[in-house]
């Protein structure tokens, strides 16, 4: 039987985030971003197991409050983050089957609902191909000239059939292996592009706007109202 492995990038340091730690560190209503993202997989899916790939420098994750025992650390990231899940695919090859199903998800994302991560392992369990998060693009959208100090509009782009992609992102672990074999895959911002490179069509799998990535420090307090209001209306921590 196929299992559920969960692959969580937390490599990065957060440029544009800013202060004195990586965003997975920065506190959440009590807790280190990345603790409430472990959580949230744990509790929602019950992976089999749990990879957490880090710099070969990150001093936080050993001293997180409560450390998970059952996350092991892959001491593989790279500058981006799709060297990262490269790097973390070739680590955990002795731990996988080619068929197994691999969710990766961002370290920055903790608020992702429960039923959307239930959606996902639903849709996708007989899947050939596996797929993403994904929510369909309901604002306008308008392509810039490019100006960085003073942009005016060129053109408004057909919002028809736009998704924008979130995490998690669920593959075979063979796919996964395959998609980042070719060197072309660290321009990937995210793996379903890699994915498609090889000439297939992840599924789109509808999550939430509640889903957030925390990328700004005032991200942090729009997380808390949605994880405050979560809890409130589902019973979850």
């Amino acid at each position: 039987m196929a299992r559920l492995v969960a692959l969580i990038p937390a490599a990065g340091g957060g440029a544009r985030f800013g202060g004195a730690l990586p965003k997975q560190y920065a506190m959440l209503a009590g807790l280190p971003v990345i603790a409430r993202t472990l959580s949230r997989l744990r509790d929602a899916i019950a992976p089999d197991a749990m990879f957490v790939a880090l710099a070969d420098d990150d001093l936080h994750f050993e001293r997180l409050p409560g450390k998970p025992a059952d996350v092991v650390t892959l001491r593989c990231g790279g500058g981006t983050r799709a060297e990262t899940v490269r790097n973390a695919i070739a680590e955990i090859s002795d731990h996988c089957a080619g068929d197994d199903w691999v969710i990766v998800h961002d370290a920055a994302r903790p608020c992702v609902p429960w039923d959307a991560l239930v959606r996902l392992l639903e849709h996708l369990r007989d899947d050939d191909v596996g797929g993403l998060l994904a929510v369909p693009v309901a604002d306008t959208l308008k392509r810039s000239d490019g100006d960085a100090d003073a942009p005016r509009a060129l053109a408004t782009v057909p919002r028809t059939a736009l998704w924008q992609a979130q995490t998690p992102q669920m593959f075979r672990y063979e796919i996964l292996q395959r998609a980042f074999a070719d060197v072309a895959a660290l321009a990937c911002t995210d793996e379903a592009q890699a994915v498609e490179a090889l000439g297939l069509r992840p599924r789109l799998v509808r999550g939430s706007p509640a889903n957030i990535k925390i990328t700004y420090p005032d991200d942090l307090a729009l997380a808390a109202s949605i994880l405050a209001a979560q809890s409130a209306e589902a019973g979850h921590p």
